[in-house]
């Protein structure tokens, strides 16, 4: 009898963990996956790792570092990867220094001794050096989706006069919208977590701190001031479509502009690709023509 229930709890444990691994796995792309795509590209971003005594943040670039940079954040679970189809876009190419980032806890970003890192706070702050990459005389226009879209907001909060524009595709940022899943729980069990990919992890130590971590962002949205695109899908399983309407609410700018897509999904940067494309370059071809103003 002691084998049989060894043998139904070991059962338990990997239909658990081979069933959370399933649900997110689309999100979780693999050395192996980079190589193969990249495999028969001309051009590849380039990565690199900046290291100071406390952190260790990765990122990949592509387009020359003198043009203005886009920075992109991605979610949770998540990496920087996860942009590979507006990285590889050749017109993005030409008009932006296309830098995306592993969020610390993911990938081979680190926050000296802290495993999780869940403060939207400290990640924003792992973030700050990126901005020194930035070659240009052009502000930056931040990108952040789904869990990166808080962190974006915080980020640009920190540096407005370095940012030109903030764009967040399927926020997650109303603390009352947070949702919980069935897998949540198990997710959080340490023992289960053992068969379970680092970046799920994160997520999960992520997810039951977030509610808290939005509420200390209530005074970012009062004061949030640059320009601000918030764009919402209305078939979104993950992001709660209210969250358009938390941020009508709280963000006070009036350079805040509101998209919503009513049958898209979570994953917008990808099934709206030419869309959010479209929307980048006309941003750049305004960013030409005030920096014309300004040097007449």
């Amino acid at each position: 009898m002691t084998g049989f229930k060894y043998f139904r709890s070991a059962f338990f444990v990997l239909t658990i963990s081979v069933s959370l691994s399933s649900c997110f796995s689309r999100y979780i792309i693999s050395a192996k996956q980079v190589r193969k795509h990249y495999a028969s590209k001309e051009i590849k971003p380039q990565t690199q790792v900046i290291k100071n005594d406390t952190l260790s943040l990765r990122l990949a670039t592509v387009g020359a570092d003198t043009l203005p940079m886009l920075l992109l954040i991605h979610g949770a679970p998540g990496s920087l990867w996860g942009y590979m189809n507006l990285m590889d876009d050749p017109d993005l190419q030409k008009q932006f220094h296309i830098v995306s980032v592993d969020r610390v806890g993911y990938g081979m970003s680190r926050l000296k001794k802290r495993k999780f890192v869940t403060s939207i706070e400290q990640q924003a702050k792992a973030l700050l050096p990126v901005f020194a990459l930035n070659k240009s005389k052009q502000k930056v226009i931040v990108l952040g989706r789904s869990y990166g879209a808080p962190i974006a907001a915080k980020l640009v909060s920190m540096v407005p006069d370095e940012v030109k524009e903030l764009i967040m595709v399927s926020p997650v940022i109303d603390p009352e919208k947070e949702k919980f899943y069935w897998f949540s729980k198990w997710g959080k069990n340490s023992f289960i977590q053992l068969f379970l990919p680092g970046a799920f992890n994160t997520a999960t130590a992520e997810k039951y701190s977030h509610a808290d971590e939005l509420r200390k962002l209530l005074p970012v949205w009062e004061s949030l001031n640059v320009r601000t695109t918030v764009i919402q899908g209305g078939n979104d399983w993950i992001a709660d479509p209210g969250n358009i309407e938390f941020a009508k609410k709280h963000i006070k700018s009036k350079k805040a502009q509101y998209i919503f897509l009513f049958n898209a999904g979570h994953m917008i940067t990808h099934t709206h690709a030419d869309m959010i494309k479209e929307m980048l370059l006309r941003s750049r071809l305004f960013q030409d023509k005030m920096a014309i103003q300004i040097k007449d």
